[in-house]
């Protein structure tokens, strides 16, 4: 490709040009279609998905897939893993879809960014996508070659930060979150350990969160932001053990002194 105009397109007139520059949409068998590797947000079947299922049964799917080729023939799903779900509980054989080629970094760019334009997202989906795309995004700035000139600067969690709508110290947070024991970061899905405590109790060692998972099953208490900032520093210091997680895990938060007074 030299960059020159194909004859069609040299003769073609302005309503043809115009044509060709549309998405190609195909109806792919669902059958051919892998999900992408590793993505981070879950596809929940929940009332929204109901909706949806009964939304693609009466008028079919309204916004293509976006899918990328394989090099053994299939396809990969980039964006809308819930439509293709859908659209299997619907009980199509067939998805719609926008059959784009594109590197594996701009894929991760573009399957979080159609994925963050969500409503509802869970602090691990935030967690591991920021990540992701972080590391997509300076895999594209550190790449070099005969026609791309010099190295661009690696991208920072700021910059990361503006395109999100998020400083790059929130960045940050979430991605400490990926540091977190599964059944931890499961809590913070599920509300009962707030944000800010649940990135503190990331700087733990594995063993550490695995004890502090035991003591919260066996007290139904989770830290809060002051106990899990004394848990990280005993950690760093080395001296956080099964009975200092205990103890600290007994002591009273702020407010519940004056609870017991008001009772």
């Amino acid at each position: 490709d030299l960059g020159l105009t194909g004859y069609d397109e040299l003769f073609a007139n302005d309503e043809e040009r115009k044509v060709n520059k549309l998405p190609r949409i195909f109806d792919i068998p669902i059958s051919e279609i892998d999900d992408f590797p590793d993505h981070p947000f879950k596809v929940k079947i929940d009332e929204d998905m109901d909706q949806l299922v009964q939304s693609i049964k009466e008028r079919g799917i309204i916004t293509p897939v976006t899918l990328r080729p394989k090099e053994d023939g299939r396809y990969e799903i980039v964006s809308g893993h819930r439509r293709k779900k859908a659209c299997e509980l619907a009980g199509l054989n067939t998805v719609k879809a926008e059959v784009r080629e594109m590197s594996r970094d701009e894929a991760i760019i573009l399957m979080v960014e159609s994925n963050l334009q969500r409503s509802t997202i869970l602090p691990s989906e935030k967690a591991f996508s920021y990540k992701m795309r972080l590391e997509a995004m300076n895999r594209q700035g550190q790449r070099s070659d005969l026609t791309s000139g010099p190295v661009v600067p690696k991208f920072s969690r700021d910059q990361l930060g503006d395109r999100a709508e998020e400083s790059g110290r929130q960045v940050s947070r979430y991605i400490r979150l990926t540091q977190l024991i599964q059944p931890l970061l499961d809590l913070v899905d599920e509300g009962r350990i707030a944000f800010r405590p649940a990135v503190e109790l990331s700087y733990l060692k594995k063993e550490e969160q695995e004890d502090l998972l035991e003591e919260i099953s066996y007290a139904d208490a989770t830290p809060s932001l002051a106990q899990a900032i004394k848990m990280k520093r005993f950690s760093q210091e080395g001296k956080l053990s099964n009975e200092v997680i205990e103890s600290i895990m007994s002591e009273e938060k702020p407010n519940q002194k004056e609870k017991i007074r008001i009772k």
